[in-house]
């Protein structure tokens, strides 16, 4: 039964810059997957491009690219990344530059997916009656139609294959899913069908477990955390997969981590939502029927995966502008901390309330008593602890209320209890808030756009 091996090699923005290379250098692999995207990507992506129409897309990707290149096309390992992200031709440009650099232009097709991004049909959409509710409050979109920063439809696994059926070696997207990612190779591979639902179901399944990188092999594990091995040298999940729609879960051989059940299933339960429902444009998967196996030396097979038909709507990934924050801290020593911590934001209150100030909301959190958890002490906690933090945040619509209390934290110094310190990083800084708005719109709306350069 013929299999492929699909290596992830990012999970997100900002995620190991040797982790993609090692993934290449470490072992044989078919595919090469990069998850760059988060919601709040998106948002980042746009205002670069408004500043300059070049940018809007991860820029560690073409550098990777020119690292990797030449050892992909010698050994045909095709990679697929959501780096576009709202400039996908101008990341496949740039890529596409690397490898002239490389005298490699001429063996290397570079695929396009482009189309998800709505921000320039969202009047005609909203006109037409699309209404992009908000799915956690049912608001209308036009309620904050003059905030609107991006607006990206998430693509699913489809436009990929096409663009691996029209010869593409390296495939550049904008939003899609990060399961499609995934999913992909595994239909143009073993010539999965639309409805053959149990199946898209597994591809999906497969994406989702490998799509946080590390997550899967013992990073930012829980279960039995301290023993898992060399996580300086920690090895990135590969999904091996068979035309059946089983599959397993290994990595490199020589790399530390882990891979069992135990820590798989921390990363199944990651933004899963309702279990039964796991919703893409692709499928809707069953994480219910998923049966485990540990086969040792850090392989997982799954197995009985159900899949049922796809929905016929997209989600809509919207961001706005939401007003403005600033976070400041200061740190208060021994003895009584915690004492000095809570009094110091008293006054600080006092005074922002004297001055007229009016924030959305204020939250002060006291890191190394409650902050993490938010848990309610019943009484004073001990007087011996060493230091804690008063962390102080403010939002709102107003940006000079919002840069008056950033004034307001360094006089508590001289000017409030005793014993501060670890004020080092100054003022805080004024930051524009980017807040979240999901929907849902008919596929029938929009449609991917893929090309080859």
């Amino acid at each position: 039964m013929k299999t492929i091996r699909i290596a992830n090699g990012q999970g997100f923005w900002g995620d190991s810059l040797e982790a993609p290379v090692r993934q290449v250098e470490g072992g044989p692999i078919d595919y090469l997957v990069l998850d760059y995207l988060a919601e709040i990507t998106m948002s980042i992506m746009q205002k670069q491009r408004a500043r300059d129409p070049k940018l809007g897309y991860a820029r560690d990707f073409v550098p990777l690219m020119e690292r990797i290149l030449p050892q992909c096309l010698e050994r045909n390992i095709k990679v697929i990344a959501n780096a576009g992200g709202v400039n996908p031709r101008g990341c496949a440009e740039a890529v596409l530059a690397v490898a002239n650099k490389l005298g490699l232009g001429d063996r290397v097709k570079i695929g396009i997916v482009a189309g998800d991004d709505i921000m320039g049909s969202l009047d005609e959409l909203l006109a037409s009656g699309v209404e992009l509710r908000n799915m956690d409050t049912n608001e209308v979109l036009s309620s904050i139609r003059p905030q609107i920063q991006s607006a990206n439809v998430y693509f699913g696994a489809w436009p990929i294959v096409d663009a691996l059926k029209q010869g593409a070696q390296v495939i550049i997207t904008g939003r899609c899913t990060d399961t499609g990612l995934t999913l992909a190779p595994m239909i143009y591979e073993f010539g999965w069908g639309e409805n053959d639902w149990d199946r898209l179901a597994a591809g999906t399944i497969a994406g989702h477990s490998i799509e946080c990188g590390a997550q899967a092999s013992g990073g930012n594990c829980q279960v039995d955390w301290e023993n898992i091995p060399d996580l300086a040298n920690v090895g990135y999940p590969i999904i091996e997969a068979s035309e059946d729609g089983t599959f397993l879960i290994t990595k490199h051989s020589n790399t530390g981590g882990r891979i069992t059940s135990a820590v798989v299933k921390e990363q199944l339960v990651y933004e899963m939502g309702d279990p039964v429902s796991y919703i893409t444009p692709d499928c809707v998967a069953d994480f219910t029927s998923i049966q485990l196996e540990d086969l040792g030396n850090d392989r997982v097979k799954f197995f009985g995966i159900k899949g049922y038909p796809a929905t016929e709507l997209y989600k809509v990934s919207i961001s706005y502008e939401f007003g403005y924050k600033a976070v400041g801290s200061l740190v208060y020593a021994w003895p009584d901390a915690y004492k000095k911590a809570k009094a110091a934001d008293k006054i600080l209150r006092a005074r922002l309330d004297s001055l007229g100030l009016r924030f959305d909301e204020i939250l002060t959190e006291f890191v190394g008593v409650d902050a993490c958890h938010g848990i309610e002490l019943s009484g004073e906690p001990s007087s011996e602890i060493a230091e804690i933090q008063m962390r102080v945040g403010v939002r709102g619509a107003n940006k000079a209320d919002i840069e008056r209390f950033t004034k307001e934290l360094a006089p508590l110094v001289l000017t409030g209890p005793p014993t501060v310190t670890g004020f080092a990083g100054g003022r805080p800084k004024v930051e524009e808030i980017v807040a979240y708005w999901p929907a849902l719109m008919p596929k029938s709306c929009i449609s991917p756009k893929v090309e080859i350069i």
